[in-house]
């Protein structure tokens, strides 16, 4: 027997290969159709649109679920994107509720532009997303930097378009220390940052989601290497200019004024062991500022809590939202 003869040649894998990128090709096509069809049968839709704000910035977003059902707005943190609201939007998607969640600026899908990585852009960006799909009695759900950005959205531009508002982690009202805020953290803290994303960009990134911020640095903490890996990715996505600029908008901007103006019921939730945004320094003193607040702190659980602990921040949420 040639032993020659039973070796693929060249031309026999680029066949074969050929061969097995159309049957995924058919596989994905049929796939696809077929979640259509549930979808139209369900009568949801399964979107990735984009919105333009008011200086032309192109923003993405999702949009799940009944165009007619209750609108859930997520507000994602630094520097991730819609994509780890993912727990969340399936929760609710499968409990009847129209879920929406969008790439703020220079991070994930939006636009890369060079300025206006600020609060009130940020929020304006979400303005144009809520504006464009028609969005009136919404809940807002924001986490970290997100809580933020949803704060400064309900306080400025969410007059008649805001049923209920959440801040899982938020930064509110100030992060930094000043003068007026004696038990924020220092300056040099968040120069820290900044000198780390521009040293090393990718390693800071994994450095930040395998330890403090999801407490995976802690004794007897159960590590997840696809959530750290997945953290890597949704921030590697984004533009490195606005993550680093975006590091003065959460760790400086002041939303005193904007808690102080909200009227609709807020859910504030927070990590007793939160170690990127202490709890003594935001949660409590937002709650105290909002008019309709309800506080809840978990012992023991860290700043990315909505993902590790999913099942017991959904429920939580879903309570707050059905009441």
């Amino acid at each position: 027997m040639d032993l020659r003869s039973t070796k693929p040649t060249r031309r026999d894998m680029m066949t074969g290969t050929l061969a097995l990128a159309a049957a995924a090709t058919a596989t994905a096509s049929a796939t696809s159709a077929q979640g259509k069809q549930r979808a139209k049968r369900a009568g949801a839709r399964f979107t990735g649109e984009f919105a333009t704000s008011k200086d032309g910035t192109t923003i993405y977003y999702k949009d799940w679920g009944p165009k007619d059902a209750q609108a859930i707005v997520f507000h994602h943190g630094w520097p991730l994107s819609a994509d780890d609201w993912d727990a969340q939007m399936l929760f609710f998607l499968d409990k009847g509720f129209r879920v929406i969640a969008h790439d703020r600026r220079g991070h994930g899908r939006s636009a890369q532009v060079s300025d206006g990585h600020d609060m009130d852009n940020y929020a304006a960006d979400v303005a144009a997303v809520v504006e464009q799909l028609g969005l009136t009695n919404a809940i807002h759900i924001g986490h970290s930097t997100g809580g933020g950005e949803a704060t400064r959205y309900v306080a400025r531009h969410g007059k008649g378009r805001v049923s209920k508002l959440v801040l899982i982690g938020a930064v509110p009202p100030i992060m930094v220390k000043t003068a007026s805020n004696p038990g924020g953290l220092p300056v040099e803290v968040f120069d820290g940052f900044r000198a780390a994303l521009a040293a090393n960009r990718s390693q800071f990134y994994m450095d930040v989601a395998s330890g403090p911020f999801y407490g995976f640095n802690r004794d007897g903490a159960k590590r997840s290497d696809a959530v750290i890996e997945n953290w890597w990715r949704q921030g590697m996505a984004g533009a490195a200019n606005a993550h680093y600029l975006g590091i003065k908008a959460f760790s400086e901007t002041d939303f005193t004024e904007d808690l102080k103006s909200i009227n609709v019921p807020t859910l504030v939730l927070h990590g007793e062991d939160d170690q990127v945004v202490p709890v003594a320094d935001s949660a409590v003193l937002s709650a105290k500022l909002l008019k309709n607040a309800t506080l809840k702190i978990y012992k023991g659980l860290p700043h990315g809590m909505a993902t590790t602990h999913a099942d017991v921040i959904n429920q939580d949420l879903l309570k707050f939202i059905s009441a």
